[in-house]
């Protein structure tokens, strides 16, 4: 995969963003930006501040969207209104949800406790949108990734059916508690 972002990001350095040509140091500028995922900041948001977007009057998928990757540990309660896109399939369908969510300012990626697939989510996520959007016209956005992943957020917000749904005690109350 990552060959793969490397041989689109070298193609896309190559040739021009419009009619009017580009700088070799542009060129360069752009190209380590799309390639280099150190380049790329790591931003996170905390639980409490997920929850203040989600309860404020911005719209759901409009105004913000919310990544879970978790794969079968997904059972057991999700963020309300967030859209599953498992891990192990992630890479095949990372051009459907950038195409999905162009127009969407805030992205959220989280798995369980967003230390491995939530974060390697985002970053897939945010070098294939700048690859992306040296083709077409999108909106500015921000990506984050939830601190302490679902894990943290429903130990926290279980009980509130604005940000917590199809929650499952029984599966929480195990390896999961916190």
């Amino acid at each position: 995969m990552f060959s793969l972002l490397r041989r689109t990001a070298i193609k896309h350095f190559y040739s021009p963003i419009s009619s009017k040509s580009i700088s070799p140091q542009a060129r360069l500028n752009r190209y380590q930006s799309i390639s280099n995922p150190v380049a790329m900041s790591t931003k996170y948001i905390e639980p409490d501040e997920l929850a203040a977007i989600m309860k404020s009057d911005k719209v759901p998928k409009k105004d913000y969207f919310i990544i879970d990757v978790r794969d079968d540990d997904y059972v057991g309660g999700n963020i309300k209104g967030s859209h599953n896109s498992p891990s192990y399939r992630f890479l095949s369908k990372v051009d459907e949800l950038v195409e999905q969510t162009k127009n969407v300012p805030v992205i959220v990626f989280h798995c369980a406790l967003s230390q491995v697939r939530g974060p390697k989510a985002a970053r897939i996520y945010s070098q294939t949108r700048a690859i992306q959007r040296n083709q077409n016209e999108n909106v500015e956005h921000e990506v984050f990734i939830l601190r302490g992943g679902f894990s943290d957020f429903q130990a926290k917000f279980k009980d509130d059916p604005d940000l917590v749904e199809n929650w499952d005690k029984e599966v929480w109350a195990s390896e999961w508690a916190v």
